[in-house]
């Protein structure tokens, strides 16, 4: 015996719908614009930086290369000129390197650790510290310079590779914690009432059952960081010093300096240089960044 589904036979009244809407026709409008906008500057950039200087000056700066060239590349990055110092950006290169690895490692670390210990651990003035620490990060930055440069040059650190470690590391901390602790937040508290029942203490449940789980956020916490600390101006100016120069610094001294021709394919590949390790780490963990936002403003 065949039983019949229970809508067999059933058309939906009034008229099927239209593919295409005028409202439709505009985000698709709104998308196209937005591409071209943000597309059409890293077109020139690319384009420019593979064309000798000779096509340049002709001044069709939409023009595809005539001759495809990579000269200006390999220049930008072992031989670009800043003032009297001509060793391309790869100097400033693998300082960023160098700041961002510690800097990243040790304010996510800092940052879950703050953040689990604020949403289950109820210690005595936590909501304090937590609204403290929510004020501290939507403060523009640029307030702490004369005061944190009074206080490294006070203790003997002065412009060092290890003040600017520390400084994004500070300037890190409370955005980390809140990403981290409305993530655990959200979580079910019966995981962490398990634990604590079967005698598993504070960091044996951060380490194995709250980190584990916090992948997506930690994915998001590393491109915030990574995007952050690389693309900083002002804080590595102040407080890395002239042997620890990161790459932005760097790039907008070799921008900057005149000597003879201004050389545009140089400055366009050293720009896209600057700009390469924060896009590919962002192209891969997309995903990841999308998912962990979303975990992480769940529950607050």
């Amino acid at each position: 015996m065949s039983v019949s589904p229970p809508f067999k036979g059933l058309r939906p009244n009034g008229r099927k719908p239209k593919r295409t809407t005028p409202a439709r026709w505009g985000i698709y409008a709104f998308l196209i614009i937005t591409a071209v906008f943000f597309a059409l500057p890293l077109y020139v950039m690319i384009v420019t930086s593979l064309k000798p200087m000779t096509e340049i000056r002709l001044g069709n700066i939409l023009a595809l290369p005539d001759a495809w060239t990579v000269e200006a590349w390999v220049k930008a990055w072992s031989s670009a000129c800043t003032g009297l110092n001509c060793n391309g950006i790869s100097v400033g290169f693998f300082n960023s390197v160098t700041i961002l690895i510690p800097s990243v490692f040790v304010s996510i670390l800092v940052g879950s650790l703050t953040g689990y210990a604020l949403s289950f651990w109820r210690v005595r003035g936590a909501n304090i510290l937590f609204g403290a620490m929510m004020i501290v990060a939507f403060i523009p930055y640029q307030i702490f310079l004369y005061p944190l440069v009074r206080v490294f040059s006070f203790i003997g650190l002065g412009q060092s590779l290890l003040t600017i470690i520390i400084v994004h590391t500070i300037f890190g901390l409370p955005t980390m914690t809140l990403l981290f602790r409305n993530y655990f937040c959200a979580l079910p508290p019966e995981l962490y009432k398990a634990a604590r029942v079967d005698g598993a203490g504070f960091y044996q449940i951060y380490r194995r059952i709250m980190m584990p789980m916090a992948i997506p956020m930690i994915v998001v916490a590393v491109i915030l960081q990574v995007t952050g600390i690389w693309n900083d101006f002002i804080l590595g100016l102040v407080f890395s010093g002239r042997e620890n120069l990161p790459m932005t610094v760097q790039l907008n001294n070799i921008v900057n300096s005149t000597q003879g021709e201004r050389t545009y394919n140089v400055d366009m590949a050293a720009t896209m240089l600057t700009a390469l390790l924060p896009l590919v780490v962002y192209f891969a963990s997309g995903r990841w960044f999308l998912r962990g936002i979303a975990a992480g403003a769940v529950k607050g």
